[in-house]
């Protein structure tokens, strides 16, 4: 009979269910349902509309009933650092805020009252993102202290889901440590820091390492969907998902996870939360079997995407590819600016900054297609140098896994800048490490490196040569 196994991978434009079977040695997958995702501005505040989220999670799991095609394991995989909490009868206190929202602005001045910069990447190895979990418990503290008065739970995003569809309770690791309150040394939450800080510790739910078995379905879910079946954790935060699957078995291979966000970095079995670290903006963020992914967080083709929805969608991602391609600007922008996270215009912030630079200001859309994608390219090759730098690794070969490994145009400029060969494929790696992840649970495969070389025998691989 054969083993089926259902991945919930949720990202922030889009969501996927995935179903996978091993047959011949090959991992088959099936996508049965898709959904949009986004934050909603809910009086000001962006938001995660979780009630809906929850529906189409439901909804693809009726799809796998009705396709009689039940699944052994299902998992849930999302973005990083946004939360929900829970009061003393499980009900949400306020709302699943998204971290685009501008409330965390200047929260880590107030936190560095209590730990200083420097102190805090030491204990915890963790990129300063303006958004990261410890900034945005400072918010609420700031703005609505009656919910830490109230608060019984916090749950991350994707724990959260698991919770409502088993009633366990628990916060998965590779997630956890994206909101620089877990300690490298110990696994474990950084329980001084959190009383030096004044958040309430009982809040912090027992953290779990992927391949956990957290429980089976409750019995209204299992009747609601037509089955029921094991939740097994992935790596739950979806680059943690989309590194198990990256399908090379070299020792400290170089990946990009490339999607929204662009997740560029080595597996390492040890942290480096050095000065120097810090000074290059490396984070540390839990892997599989406690790799770390010591990797940086780069904009993204988010740049992209918001490119083309301010044209109202009228090109293709193909097209602004190919109009990128008949452009002939010099111009580079900075894709760690922060103006680029979250600009009321995308437009208008890269023109901006090439105005500010004194560089030619891209006017034509191809123009400023050409600007961020010869941009991503170029960070990407700064990167793969401090990289270098700090691993004292000479890398030849550049593996992009996810969304953003379809995009060809941005792969060769990544090859031609870094000089390196890369490697294209899986584009559907988050799911696919979460399906890995489940198989090598349930004993389907037997660890890592044969889910490793499974994914690369069932994917095409584009290579690019520099």
């Amino acid at each position: 009979m054969t083993k089926y196994f259902l991945a919930v991978d949720i990202g922030a434009s889009s969501g996927r269910h995935v179903l996978a079977h091993l047959e011949e040695g090959r991992m088959v997958t099936e996508e049965v349902h898709r959904f949009e995702n986004g934050m909603t501005d809910r009086g000001g505040t962006l938001c995660w509309d979780t009630e809906r989220l929850f529906q189409e999670i439901l909804a693809g799991m009726k799809k796998c009933a009705q396709l009689g095609k039940i699944p052994e394991s299902m998992g849930i995989d999302t973005w990083g650092v946004d939360f929900v909490l829970l009061d003393d009868k499980d009900r949400m206190l306020g709302d699943a805020v998204g971290y685009r929202d501008g409330r965390t602005a200047g929260m880590d001045r107030l936190v560095y009252e209590h730990i200083p910069e420097d102190e805090l990447y030491a204990r915890t190895g963790i990129q300063k993102q303006v958004f990261n979990t410890i900034y945005q418990l400072e918010a609420v503290r700031q703005r609505q202290p009656e919910y830490l008065e109230k608060a019984a739970c916090l749950l991350m995003i994707p724990d959260y889901f698991h919770f409502l569809l088993t009633g366990e309770k628990a916060v998965e690791y590779t997630e956890a440590t994206t909101g620089q309150l877990v300690s490298p040394v110990t696994k474990d939450w950084d329980w001084e820091l959190i009383d030096r800080l004044g958040f309430p510790g009982r809040i912090f739910p027992a953290i779990r390492t992927p391949g956990t078995k957290l429980g089976s379905l409750r019995r209204e879910v299992a009747e609601q969907v037509g089955f029921s079946c094991r939740i097994v954790l992935p790596a739950s935060h979806d680059t943690g998902s989309a590194v198990a699957a990256v399908p090379t078995n070299e020792e400290g291979a170089l990946y990009i996870s490339s999607g929204t966000w662009s997740l560029m970095g080595v597996e390492r079995m040890e942290a480096d939360c050095s000065p120097e670290s810090k000074r290059l903006n490396f984070t540390n963020e839990g892997g599989y079997e406690y790799r770390f992914r010591y990797l940086k967080n780069i904009m993204g083709l988010w740049m992209i995407q918001s490119l083309r929805k301010e044209q109202e969608n009228r090109y293709s991602f193909a097209q602004l590819c190919e109009l990128a391609e008949e452009a002939k600007i010099p111009s580079l922008v900075d894709c760690y600016d922060e103006r680029f996270l979250a600009p009321r215009s995308m437009t208008e912030a890269v023109r901006g900054f090439c105005r500010e630079t004194g560089q030619p200001v891209p006017e034509s859309v191809g123009e400023l297609a050409r600007v961020i994608y010869r941009s991503l390219a170029d960070c990407y090759r700064r990167t793969a140098e401090e990289l270098k730098e700090r691993t004292g690794a000479d890398y030849r070969e550049l593996c992009i896994v996810g969304g953003g490994s379809n995009a060809d145009y941005l792969n060769r400029l990544t090859a031609r800048a870094t000089g390196m060969t890369v490697s294209a494929g899986p584009s559907e790696a988050t799911a696919i490490g979460n399906l890995a992840i489940q198989m090598i649970a349930a004993g389907e495969l037997a660890g890592l490196r044969e889910a490793r070389e499974c994914i690369r025998r069932s994917n095409e691989i584009k290579v690019y040569q520099p």
